[in-house]
């Protein structure tokens, strides 16, 4: 396997063009870099040098585990009151992810991240922007105008995929919320700590769907390429996009193309 130092990450994260300065959200399959000596450490640090001291790392660090076993639907329905009444509370420091690849635990568990409320899909972030950006997750909005993704758009944040396609871009939900679809709205719950106590809180949810991202994401290559930069780190085949314009056009995309979720005309 070839071995990729720090050294080339740093050249290739500049080729790519990562800036100084940036708010980036960072989506990794470290595998696919090659091997690095430090591994996921290594990688989180070459993304601080090249953004330097102003800039901003954003991963998302979904906790799944902590759904409603209902939602999930995988566990029998006679134990899902005992499931609810023994999952650990939801806590930002301590709880783990799921699926969400090891650069994302890196940056999790730096001493200087901050991690947002919702106890499915939360971000973290390291940098000056973190609390903005982790301010404010609601439990009934988490990938919409009450979500750290709002906050990205607003920050003209850049969505970097190392190794990873745009079916992995969890930025492109925030162009459902905008694109005037009529989803269905979802039952799900989870442990949280309210007045210092653990409870279980029950809440709606929009469903989302990410069947057709792939395609959104080709389709913004071709209309607007000056708005894509592509390159490799390491061995992995990498994309950054701005993420305020990928969501513009993602928004148009769907509203056109998702013609049988629409919502009816006042």
């Amino acid at each position: 396997m070839t071995v990729v130092t720090a050294k080339r990450l740093l050249a290739d994260l500049d080729d790519v063009g990562l800036a100084d300065g940036s708010v980036v959200i960072v989506h990794c399959s470290l595998a696919a870099i090659g091997r690095v000596p430090g591994g996921e450490q290594t990688v989180a640090l070459a993304l601080r040098r090249v953004i330097g001291p102003h800039g901003t790392i954003v991963v998302p660090t979904q906790s799944w585990h902590l759904c409603d076993p209902a939602y999930l639907g995988v566990e029998p329905e006679e134990a899902w009151d005992e499931i609810r009444d023994s999952l650990p509370a939801y806590v930002p420091r301590w709880t783990p992810t799921r699926a969400m690849g090891l650069l994302a635990d890196a940056v999790r568990t730096h001493p200087a991240a901050l991690r947002s409320s919702h106890p499915h899909r939360s971000f973290a972030a390291w940098g000056p922007a973190a609390e903005p950006i982790t301010a404010v997750h609601a439990l009934d909005d988490p990938v919409g105008e009450g979500s750290p993704l709002a906050a990205l758009y607003d920050l003209a944040a850049s969505i970097l995929m190392i190794g990873v396609g745009f079916d992995k871009c969890t930025a492109l939900h925030l162009a459902e919320s905008r694109s005037g679809l009529a989803g269905d709205r979802i039952a799900n719950g989870a442990p949280l700590m309210v007045n210092g106590q653990r409870q279980w809180v029950e809440f709606t949810e929009p469903a989302v769907d990410d069947s057709d991202f792939v395609a959104v994401g080709e389709a913004f290559a071709v209309a607007e390429p000056d708005k894509v930069s592509t390159g490799r780190v390491g061995c992995a085949d990498t994309v950054l996009v701005e993420l305020a314009s990928l969501i513009d056009f993602a928004a148009e995309w769907m509203a056109a193309h998702r013609k049988d979720r629409r919502l009816p005309t006042p």
